[in-house]
């Protein structure tokens, strides 16, 4: 891969990296190190930013001390970041794989949005897009799950997709460029390495054009995906009737005017959890009443619509899908009743005399840090609070994002508000301006019940 090929590749397809603010994502291996010579060979502005996962003992440190010596020699800015990635792993039950995706690219992005970088830009190449496309189809997928990796995905850029490995690995050794060898790379523990190293050579022994085929796959794939996407927005536009706080109204007839009903459902509500496809595509003769749910949402069948709402607030959303006026969006309380009715449930006010454990539906606060009136409404961009036991301030926006909310879900989440001040975000967490201290003497107990 001569610098002149990946040059031109910048102009014609991304010369938008030659005026921005970049953040290089390096690991010390060769990917990321060949990329971050090439950009620097470019004179782009870009920073490094490395992260610690802490799992390789000794080899994680030198991986970093690593990644610091190459900031000197590019004479570029170098950001460092350590997790305890096993502890964020078993905090949130996913894979330790998948625990790093997560922790490495949230940083990323906090990264971005304080500093102002404009862009992330990572060195997947051309064998990882066709690993990925390998794992997707060895575990079942659908169009999208073939498509590949983005070259471009909101201000994620990874511009060394067209390239493979050996000619990333030719650049490295004709430069004389010296980078990290990760001993996990080698190990078959993995599946990606499996394919890596087990299947991907028989594929090229089989076919020695095997990335060029490949690439001409992925690139149909995508046009043949715009066309599903085209014809999906079509037919959603005129399915909806009703976007409201609760949930999503469709209408039957639209759906059932297409010519293959069951792939259009799928795609419209498979981010929702359902899996029981043929019971989805039965809701559309079936009675009024009829619904099929999945762990976080309910498809209801009610007259000539189905209904698409999360769990919590599905009979709700019967009750107002059909109502005149809708419901408010704000909702002010004045003084402390022992019970109010809210747009979204029954509010209780209770004093006590010691906190118990809170729940998804109970917190408790210090009554004599509220003003009235408070304020029920939905959450908006700018909202921020200070999560209790956390320290600072957070903005609604990113909280939300950690807590890997649905859509649905997000835009259906409420405040309670003290003046401008968030009390609770209502169902997840309070606020730590309001919390009970050794200097509290009057403890309040707020309880929400749908």
């Amino acid at each position: 891969m001569p610098l002149k090929s990946f040059e031109k590749h910048i102009n014609q397809n991304f010369p938008f990296l030659k005026e921005g603010k970049l953040i290089i994502a390096i690991s010390g291996g060769i990917d990321s190190v060949v990329l971050a010579h090439l950009c620097s060979e470019l004179n782009l502005k870009f920073s490094l930013a490395h992260c610690n996962f802490n799992l390789r003992g000794d080899e994680s440190n030198e991986d970093e001390a690593f990644v610091l010596e190459l900031g000197e020699d590019l004479d570029v800015e170098v950001f460092i970041q350590n997790f305890d990635t096993e502890d964020y792993a078993k905090q949130h039950k996913v894979s330790i794989q998948m625990a790093a995706r997560e922790l490495r690219y949230d940083w990323f992005q906090d990264l971005a949005e304080s500093l102002n970088f404009d862009y992330i830009v990572t060195a997947h190449h051309a064998d990882d897009n066709l690993e990925t496309f390998l794992i997707n189809f060895t575990r079942g997928t659908g169009l999208n799950g073939l498509t590949g990796i983005p070259e471009v995905k909101d201000n994620i850029v990874r511009p060394l997709l067209p390239f493979s490995r050996e000619q990333i690995e030719g650049y490295a050794k004709s430069e004389s460029i010296k980078w990290r060898e990760d001993s996990s790379n080698s190990s078959r523990k993995y599946l990606r390495n499996k394919l890596r190293h087990d299947v991907v050579p028989i594929l090229k022994e089989i076919n020695p054009q095997l990335l060029e085929s490949f690439q001409s796959t992925i690139s149909n794939l995508n046009d043949t995906a715009d066309i599903v996407d085209e014809s999906l927005s079509a037919v959603t536009k005129r399915a909806i009737v009703d976007i409201n706080e609760s949930g999503i109204t469709y209408k039957v007839s639209e759906l059932k005017k297409v010519n293959n009903p069951k792939a259009y459902l799928f795609e419209m509500f498979k981010e929702y959890g359902f899996a029981e496809w043929n019971d989805i595509v039965d809701l559309l003769d079936a009675e009024t009443g009829k619904y099929v749910v999945s762990n976080t949402h309910k498809l209801l069948k009610h007259r000539e619509y189905l209904i698409l709402s999360d769990i919590c607030h599905s009979e709700r959303l019967v009750r107002r899908s059909f109502s005149e006026g809708g419901s408010d969006e704000s909702f002010t309380i004045t003084g402390f009743d022992k019970s109010v009715k809210t747009p979204i449930g029954t509010l209780t006010f209770q004093a006590v005399d010691a906190v118990t454990s809170p729940s998804k539906n109970t917190t408790f606060v210090d009554k004599d840090t509220l003003n009235f009136p408070l304020e029920l409404r939905l959450w908006k961009k700018g909202d921020y609070f200070y999560p209790i036991g956390m320290k600072g301030k957070k903005k609604l926006s990113k909280y939300l994002k950690d807590e890997k909310l649905m859509p649905s879900e997000k835009e259906n989440t409420w405040l309670l508000l003290s003046g401008d001040a968030v009390v609770w975000v209502i169902g997840h967490r309070a606020d730590d301006r309001f919390k009970i201290t050794e200097k509290t003497k009057n403890i309040l107990k707020l309880h929400i019940e749908s």
